[in-house]
């Protein structure tokens, strides 16, 4: 069977609707990683993160670290814990914030100085439901400890 020119264009553009609603099913807002200090060799990273379906955020990766983990603190008998968690389960119906004290991202071994201003590109891995794998790259500013949060308005 032969497939005129509109037929085909119309193929493609279904295709790249579908593929493109699954890569947007999940979004990251204003990322930003906190600013180390003068022979600190450890970072943490925050974002929010928004999904249209269930999935799961199962892996991290960056080029200014060694190691990139994902991580939880919690209170336990009355001590702040962070352990290290395999994957972050991700709502349909709502937004997962990483923040001081709660999810994060952890960055081990930090290759360089990271200063105020700076970029940090981040690789999220997300796994969908279906288990298909999606990257997501994302540039976190790097932000000192006493800087404002960017969403924040001062008058």
């Amino acid at each position: 069977m032969k497939l005129t020119i509109v037929q085909r264009m119309a193929i493609l553009l279904s295709y790249l609707a579908a593929t493109g609603s699954a890569a947007a099913a999940v979004t990251v807002e204003e990322p930003w990683v906190r600013a180390t200090v003068p022979g600190q060799s450890v970072a943490a990273a925050y974002m929010r993160v928004r999904s249209t379906e269930p999935a799961a955020l199962v892996e991290v990766r960056t080029p200014v670290a060694a190691q990139a983990e994902i991580h939880e603190m919690s209170m336990q008998d009355g001590v702040m814990k962070m352990r290290r968690i395999g994957r972050l389960p991700l709502r349909s119906d709502g937004t997962v914030e990483l923040k001081p004290g709660g999810y994060h991202l952890m960055l081990t071994d930090v290759t360089r100085p990271l200063k105020d201003g700076d970029k940090v590109p981040l690789t999220l891995v997300v796994e969908r439901q279906d288990k298909k794998r999606e990257e997501l790259r994302v540039d976190a500013e790097v932000r000192s400890a006493a800087a404002k949060p960017a969403h924040e308005h001062h008058h």
